[in-house]
């Protein structure tokens, strides 16, 4: 394994971690309740575990072609800069940045996949 898929392999299973793992280590009181602050309904907590499951499959999972894979960087993407402006405006700036954490570690993920499988 060369030294640059296993960066890749570390820093991306660093975001997928930092990305799904809250939705089951928080406590699910405080989780609901920073949903219905935000104005969502309840079950939108459940949409987000699963789709978050889904995205860690399809980027984890070497076999899944590439340009799926893109679109799962897309929705990680989407998924967290909209919850930076959810908390953001919710709870205030301090709480809006810790989404911008795993988005960072996301878009150096990104950056070593497109070296990986772009530099061909």
């Amino acid at each position: 394994m060369t030294k640059q898929k296993r960066t890749y392999w570390i820093i991306t299973i660093t975001a997928i971690a930092l990305i799904v793992l809250p939705s089951y280590f928080a406590p699910r009181a405080y989780l609901a309740e920073a949903i219905r602050r935000m104005g969502f309904p309840h079950y939108f907590g459940l949409e987000l575990d699963i789709c978050k499951l889904i995205g860690a499959v399809i980027l984890l999972v070497p076999a899944i072609p590439v340009m799926i894979k893109e679109w799962a960087y897309v929705g990680f993407g989407i998924l967290l800069l909209s919850a930076s402006l959810g908390h953001w405006l919710a709870d205030g700036a301090v709480k809006g940045l810790a989404p911008l954490v795993p988005f960072a570690i996301l878009c150096v993920s990104y950056y070593y996949f497109r070296k990986l499988y772009y530099a061909r």
